[in-house]
């Protein structure tokens, strides 16, 4: 007999998970960059702004220059409507997440900051979620577990009722501080057992795992 305990929770990140958002971030942090007259990223710089917050990329991308603080302020009070555009939502996301909703509570952590919400909004995400945690919500964004603590906090459960669903280093190396099941999505170089590169694939491995 299984005396695994059922998971109750599954923990989406946003970017390379929910949406495509490799362009979106390219054009947004592209866009701050030429608003300066700093030269656009490069390779090492788009790889980092898809995986840190919003802060920690401005830091990264504008080093060296006089305008670091400007652009943290002018990318606060930026418009980013024009960027959720350029982002795809991920196939079959919408369904899986109405076969779970009924299930098991949904959340997201992401280290997307003050534009998590109007992302959500534009395919009419929002109503799926039970609870959204943003580099804005706690002190210490991912890698540092405290986004994962504060949706377990949130569904008064353990780490071992919950899974996090993420396509990078730093998501995987965030469930291992919190403790959950971590579900490689999309990435097949993460160094870890359970991974998926579909929204059908990942149903499968949550219905291996869970039960759900």
């Amino acid at each position: 007999m299984n005396s695994k305990k059922k998971i109750s929770a599954v923990i989406f990140d946003c970017d390379g998970v929910m949406f495509d958002s490799r362009q979106a971030n390219i054009n947004f942090y592209n866009h701050l960059l030429e608003h300066y007259g700093v030269p656009l990223m490069n390779e090492d710089k788009v790889a980092f702004v898809h995986m840190n917050t919003a802060e920690k990329s401005v830091r990264y991308i504008f080093d060296g220059t006089p305008f670091t603080d400007e652009a943290q302020a002018y990318r606060m009070q930026m418009d980013y409507t024009p960027f959720i555009r350029d982002m795809v939502i991920e196939p079959g996301l919408k369904n899986l997440l109405g076969k779970l909703k009924p299930r098991v509570g949904l959340a997201v952590a992401t280290n997307r900051s003050n534009t998590i919400e109007e992302v959500l909004e534009k395919d009419d995400l929002t109503g799926f979620f039970d609870i959204v945690v943003s580099s804005l919500d706690v002190e210490n964004p991912k890698p540092h577990p405290e986004s994962i603590h504060k949706i377990l906090n949130f569904f008064d459960i353990g780490p071992d009722q919950a899974v996090y669903v993420g396509d990078s280093l730093i998501d995987l190396h965030t469930a291992r501080a919190a403790g959950v099941c971590f579900i490689a999505y999309g990435n097949g170089n993460l160094e870890t057992t359970l991974k998926a590169m579909s929204m059908e694939e990942l149903e499968k491995v949550l219905a291996e795992i869970n039960k759900v």
